[in-house]
């Protein structure tokens, strides 16, 4: 899971003040965004922050990885592990748990996931270790897989991701087929618009027509 922005070290006393600090702390949330939601929330007269209270609670009791594919589930194992109709010979790799979300919704795939819950990035001090690419490695000894689709993000750390992946697959599962998802002009975009390496990369993943 991306982590989030680092706690202050002295966190301050004032109760609004503090809940300003901690709404910043959520990714994409800046000092403006997190005053204008704790007003908000403190102008509340529809049982918001109650409801913001129990969800948060349910979410921290009842949430845990699950057991395969480290994907968010209620259970042992996700609705998607458990589906009998998936196909079982194929897993996606994504970055977070939200990817699977966009993933399923292009209804394109039907195969297993594996969350890796980050990625790769040596200037951050985050290596292989820190995400869960270990559990990926295990359960291609253990499950009779024939391909691997690498579709971590089209960044300098999906990249970084992907490369380690391809390499460590190969190592102790040369018989499996490792792919990574094309990427390149949007569908409806324009290619005068289309920066330069998002057009080189979609010239070097042009296919037959």
């Amino acid at each position: 899971m991306t982590p989030s922005k680092n706690p202050p070290k002295n966190p301050p006393k004032n109760p609004i003040d503090r809940l300003v600090s901690a709404l910043s702390r959520l990714p994409g949330i800046g000092e403006k965004s997190a005053t204008r939601l704790a007003l908000f929330i403190l102008r509340d007269a529809k049982g918001l922050s109650g409801d913001l209270m129990d969800a948060l609670a349910h979410v921290r009791e009842k949430v845990r990885f699950c057991r395969l594919c480290q994907n968010l589930s209620e259970d042992e194992l996700c609705p998607i592990c458990e589906d009998p109709q998936r196909d079982r010979s194929r897993f996606c790799v994504v970055q977070e748990p939200v990817d699977v979300l966009m993933v399923e919704k292009s209804e394109e795939y039907r195969g297993l996931y594996h969350v890796l819950h980050g990625a790769i990035a040596p200037l951050d001090g985050v290596g292989p270790e820190d995400i869960r690419a270990a559990s990926l490695l295990k359960r291609l000894k253990d499950e009779a897989v024939s391909e691997v689709i690498l579709a971590t993000n089209p960044n300098p750390e999906g990249e970084a991701t992907a490369l380690y992946l391809r390499k460590a697959i190969a190592e102790i599962s040369p018989g499996v087929k490792v792919t990574r998802i094309a990427s390149g002009v949007p569908v409806g975009g324009s290619v005068e618009y289309t920066d330069p390496k998002t057009l080189a990369r979609a010239l070097s993943n042009r296919r037959d027509f």
